[in-house]
């Protein structure tokens, strides 16, 4: 996948240019109508659908407080992407001054630097440009003027909920997994690079793979079985997402732990996306290593137990 990471940066996307603008984090159902329609105008007029989002999140910048915490890191929001068929994305750094900037001169460096603009593509309540001084009704005006199409695209709503990143945030952070699925329209995920780690699993008799998950929000700490695909083959597992409290010091970054069953090989440097599926215990902190050692013991046979069930 291309990245740009200017609007500048546009002119060399042939044209015509089909934009879908947007924060995209989570790349959930009403993102991919988004993105769908973009690609729907460049496959009818023979241009390029690029996929256009901010770096960092606009309320890093404009409320701070009020951040989110991210669903999404930027190497799976490319992954994610390329399955959708999207080969160019645009990454424009958002700071104050492109805060600063009016909506309407926003849009006039969007149809100067794209060779030609043929279309923007948003959500239909979307706002942008200083003070949220646009939203459909101007980017409309601004079609007119400058010969681009607009497509504003409603709500898409999962059992009477409208589907966004909020919602889907709400239900990682509670451990409801099949929900964030559903809205997701595909099995939720963490995605991140094997790192070298002190190798304690794998004295204890149970090598894992530690993962460095991307993603700012993650779910209830705790084991799960998971799956993995390691080349064209999906391999079951176990996994503590955590912070291994009894081994670590108070504060330590959390980790993904994963041990594939019935699986050698080295995954350090690959990434690994790791779907979670069945939440086998919280994390907790044990007496000393052999307490440890003979729960991961049990994990396993709980975990075996699990995955033999949804077999049948």
């Amino acid at each position: 996948m291309t990245i740009l990471h200017s609007l500048q940066a546009l002119g060399t996307v042939p044209g015509p240019v089909a934009l879908a603008i947007g924060v995209f984090d989570g790349l959930h159902l009403g993102h991919q109508e988004v993105i769908r329609a973009a690609q729907e105008h460049a496959a009818q007029h023979h241009g390029t659908a690029v996929v256009m989002s901010f770096d960092p999140h606009p309320l890093r910048i404009l409320r701070p407080a009020s951040a989110p915490k991210m669903l999404c890191g930027q190497a799976y929001q490319s992954l994610l992407l390329e399955r959708m068929g999207i080969s160019t994305a645009l990454l424009c750094p958002f700071t104050t001054e492109t805060a600063d900037t009016r909506a309407e001169s926003f849009m006039d460096q969007l149809v100067a630097h794209s060779h030609p603009l043929g279309c923007v593509s948003v959500g239909y309540s979307w706002t942008f440009g200083k003070d949220r001084g646009g939203n459909i009704h101007v980017l409309m005006n601004q079609g007119q003027t400058h010969n681009f199409a607009v497509y504003g695209i409603p709500p898409i709503r999962d059992q009477d909920v409208i589907v966004s990143s909020t919602v889907i945030r709400d239900a990682v952070a509670s451990g409801d997994l099949n929900k964030a699925s559903r809205l997701l329209g595909r099995d939720y995920a963490l995605f991140g690079q094997v790192k070298q780690g002190r190798q304690l699993a794998r004295q204890l008799g149970f090598p894992t793979a530690n993962v460095r998950p991307e993603a700012e929000l993650l779910p209830p700490f705790g084991v799960y079985t998971v799956r993995v695909q390691i080349g064209d083959i999906w391999q079951q597992g176990i996994a503590n997402l955590g912070v291994r409290p009894t081994i670590e010091n108070e504060g330590a970054f959390p980790s993904l732990e994963v041990h594939l069953l019935d699986w050698s090989g080295d995954l350090y440097g690959q990434n690994l996306e790791v779907h979670l599926d069945h939440f086998i215990r919280p994390e907790q902190k044990f007496a000393g290593i052999d307490e440890l050692k003979q729960q991961i013991a049990f994990d396993l046979q709980a975990a075996r137990l699990v995955l033999s069930k949804q077999q049948k």
